[in-house]
């Protein structure tokens, strides 16, 4: 291990178990919130969406907003103090404010007290099985660390404990959130996601000026490859995807018209390239706002992840392209949901069939709109575009 790698987990254990002697002595402020969104990844998902609401709120004009990121991270952030995420100043504001609005699990460490309200926000329906929910045997490691599950079911317990609210996007969530993260039902609010009500409201506009942000043409259709990460495949940096598709025969197949926004899971530590693809294939880099790219998409490509459920909001064609279907199935995490009756789309294991499809894209939107209508109604039936106002009332009225 490199010194300076060991200077720095040194001086992180010196922070935290000063932190655990120190926190109690912190006074808490009324009108401090924090934020945090994936660890400190960025500006993005529910928590971005909550803060931009209280930006506009009147009645918060008063509260002191503090977002937690990553270095270099954070600098589309307005209306709020950006500190870093794991600093002493960090570990200062997790004492000090009266609320926690997050979306990822925090870990066994962070210590809360009586009078703190801590909301999670949770970040997405889950389509792959969670935590008490994974059916795998009980010699299977989890993470990279290699723990067992026993010890992974543990790290969501301690910071389930801790939750004063779990936002749900729909019934089906809130069943599902019950069994996986072992809370009860009085906890955990069915809002809908307020992520989603960018995505609701929406202008054309706004889609416009997104395009010129991102340089996309705007006489392209535009496809937006989402896949999500293995847990089974990672190096000593972090977890690795293993591009399964071939950028330069679907720009041979698709053609002039198409671009294609490749947008890889924010756990993915390897880099891609689009040498030889410039015009056609856009790498958008982890700390971006998916939202943006959903609007200005006309097609969305996914695997396992659960973008399809906040995307199919915008009734437009959505396909499943799992070529690893049956290991991911059997070996790696199972399924909610039943992949073949409920998925508001079509499944491809063959990378041929699937780009014979997207060239056939409005027969295929056709075919497959009584899919996507009767799945929104089962899981988006709260998106109506004021969640953000549903979830504030409930946290501070």
């Amino acid at each position: 291990m490199k010194l300076k790698s060991k200077i720095k987990k040194f001086l992180g254990r010196i922070i935290k178990a000063t932190y655990n002697i120190w926190y109690k002595f912190v006074p808490v402020d009324e009108k401090t919130i924090l934020f945090i969104s994936f660890h400190g990844r960025g500006y993005s998902c529910n928590p971005k969406y909550l803060h931009k609401y209280l930006l506009t709120n009147e009645k918060y004009k008063d509260y002191k907003f503090i977002w937690a990121v990553k270095k270099g991270k954070g600098k589309d952030i307005s209306g709020a103090e950006v500190i870093r995420y794991n600093s002493v100043k960090y570990f200062y504001y997790l004492a000090k404010s009266k609320y926690w609005i997050v979306n990822c699990k925090l870990p066994r460490h962070i210590l809360k007290k009586d009078d703190q309200v801590y909301l999670q926000t949770w970040h997405g329906t889950p389509l792959k099985r969670l935590a008490h929910d994974i059916e795998i045997g009980a010699d299977a490691k989890f993470y990279r660390t290699g723990i067992s599950k026993k010890e992974m079911t543990e790290t969501y317990d301690i910071d389930v404990n801790r939750y004063d609210y779990l936002i749900s996007p729909n019934k089906f969530s809130t069943e599902k959130f019950q069994s996986a993260f072992d809370i009860e039902r009085n906890r955990i609010i069915e809002t809908g996601y307020p992520r989603n009500d960018y995505l609701t409201n929406i202008s054309d506009l706004e889609i416009k000026k997104l395009k010129e942000k991102y340089k996309i043409p705007e006489d392209k259709t535009v496809i937006l490859y989402a896949p999500t990460w293995r847990d089974n495949s990672f190096n000593v940096k972090g977890y690795t995807f293993k591009l399964e598709v071939d950028f330069i025969k679907w720009k041979e197949i698709l053609g002039e018209e198409y671009v294609v926004l490749f947008k890889p899971h924010y756990l993915i530590t390897n880099k891609f390239s689009n040498k030889g693809l410039e015009k056609f294939l856009y790498t958008i880099s982890e700390d971006k706002d998916i939202n943006e790219l959903y609007v200005i998409s006309d097609i969305l490509i996914t695997d396992y992840s659960s973008v399809f459920f906040d995307y199919a909001i915008l009734q437009r064609p959505i396909l499943f392209y799992m070529y690893d279907l049956k290991e991911y199935e059997e070996e790696i995490r199972g399924f909610y949901l039943d992949i073949k009756k409920d998925l508001p789309g079509n499944i491809f294991t063959k990378e041929e069939e699937l780009l014979k499809e997207i060239l056939s894209i409005e027969k295929y939107k056709k075919n497959t709109s009584k899919l996507l209508d009767d799945f929104n109604n089962t899981y988006n039936y709260l998106q109506d575009g004021h969640a953000s106002d549903r979830v504030i009332k409930i946290l501070f009225e």
